[in-house]
């Protein structure tokens, strides 16, 4: 399109003379025009025309770094963000540089994992910027600065078991930073606390040898020696170990034989104090030949059955030579 009195050629700068004597020659509306175009912001350069993320901030939990934005929201588009990191290094050796993390480059998501990034204990600023097509945000920076030290460090989580007699633990592992401090002792005896440091967790370990039926507690707290820090103790887990089974085993096996021996022998010693008490009451006296009267079988057993009846109605033991006295005494 071609206005009156302008040419192509007379478009040659923008300042001095020569751009009067353009602008003299131009229409009112191309002046307009032309004079926007110039305060205008260049999509091609990037300039300005989003606007840069705000809410930064930093979840860091064991030793784990997550940074975080709201996001920005352009209706119909998909907008990507780009995260820049400064540390100590760079503030004081590199002129302010800063440097991109990779996993975080172009990224659709509102959170990035800067956790291999902040690899010292020092204080580092970050940066997040907005970006949809060519256009871009200005940097929107954290407030303040961060460093891992400020880490929220939480209890391990264990397992405790009672197998037999061994006292073992199982520790979740939570990467190589962390150290666990195991504190274990035998309930009622808290003033005989013992503790085992590990570094690293594989399986189960065991603690100690439990006496048998004794109860046993365990508790633990993680440990990261870069930064010097321990979390709080875990809730103590008490298991208590297994009874005596060998023991048990041999009074069962001696009351069994007791109630064996009781059941054969009982019955031969009723026998015997009966035999005994028989022979207490009416012991069986042997006369001699001479002693012996020859009465009619009819007398013999009217005197016997006569007897009889008196042993029966005897209490006091007496002894032989007093029975057979007495025998006498009346058969005379």
């Amino acid at each position: 399109m071609r206005f009156p009195g302008w040419e192509p050629g007379d478009l040659r700068c923008v300042t001095g003379c020569e751009c009067g004597k353009s602008l003299s020659k131009m229409p009112p509306k191309l002046i307009c025009l032309f004079l926007c175009a110039l305060s205008a912001p260049k999509l091609s350069g990037g300039d300005v025309l989003l606007p840069a993320p705000q809410s930064i901030s930093i979840l860091s939990t064991n030793m784990k770094h997550f940074l975080t934005w709201s996001p920005v929201i352009v209706q119909g588009a998909t907008v990507r963000y780009s995260v820049e990191f400064q540390g100590e290094y760079e503030r004081e050796y590199a002129n302010g540089s800063w440097i991109p993390i990779s996993e975080c480059f172009l990224t659709t998501a509102t959170v990035c994992n800067i956790t291999e990034d902040i690899s010292a204990t020092v204080a580092y600023r970050l940066r997040v910027r907005a970006e949809l097509g060519a256009t871009r945000s200005r940097w929107g920076t954290m407030k303040g600065f961060f460093n891992r030290v400020t880490t929220s460090l939480t209890p391990p989580l264990l397992r405790v078991l009672a197998d037999g007699y061994h006292l073992l633990v199982e520790l979740a592992d939570m990467g190589p930073a962390f150290q666990f401090r195991v504190l274990y002792w035998k309930k009622g005896h808290e003033s005989r606390v013992q503790q085992k440091v590990m570094k690293e967790v594989n399986s189960m370990v065991h603690l100690d040898t439990m006496e048998a039926g004794a109860e046993y507690c365990v508790k633990a707290q993680t440990h990261v020696e870069a930064i010097n820090r321990s979390s709080s103790f875990s809730p103590t887990h008490c298991v208590r170990a297994q009874r005596d089974t060998s023991m048990w085993l041999v009074t069962a096996l001696t009351s069994s034989a007791g109630f064996a021996v009781a059941a054969l022998t009982l019955p031969f010693l009723t026998w015997k104090i009966s035999k005994i008490f028989q022979y207490s009451c009416c012991p069986v006296a042997v006369l001699p030949d001479t002693l012996k009267e020859s009465e009619p079988p009819t007398q013999l057993i009217l005197h016997g059955s006569e007897e009889a009846e008196k042993c029966d109605l005897m209490v006091v033991v007496m002894p032989s030579e007093e029975v057979l006295q007495l025998w006498i005494q009346k058969t005379l």
